[in-house]
């Protein structure tokens, strides 16, 4: 599998009411094995996860399904990262 970078920036319409499912759903992916880390930027403007995936198809699709995503509160970026 690859890793990719999730990157989550906060919109104006976030809702602060979404973070737990966020959180869960990070967790969850953490269970099967594909979330190596995650956490908040400092400035609590949003976060970033280290994801792993077979392509970048299946990131996006993965990271789709974050509660950050379908709520609309946050922009959400992905990259592969070819980190060593």
């Amino acid at each position: 599998m690859n890793r990719f970078l999730v990157i989550l920036v906060r919109r104006p319409q976030f809702d602060p009411a979404v973070v737990p499912l966020h959180q869960q759903f990070l967790a969850g992916l953490r269970a099967q094995g594909r979330n190596e880390m995650s956490g908040p930027f400092g400035d609590k403007s949003g976060g970033a996860y280290l994801l792993r995936a077979v392509s970048l198809e299946e990131a996006m699709e993965i990271a789709h399904r974050d509660p950050a995503h379908a709520s609309g509160g946050w922009d959400i970026t992905v990259h592969e990262w070819l980190a060593g």
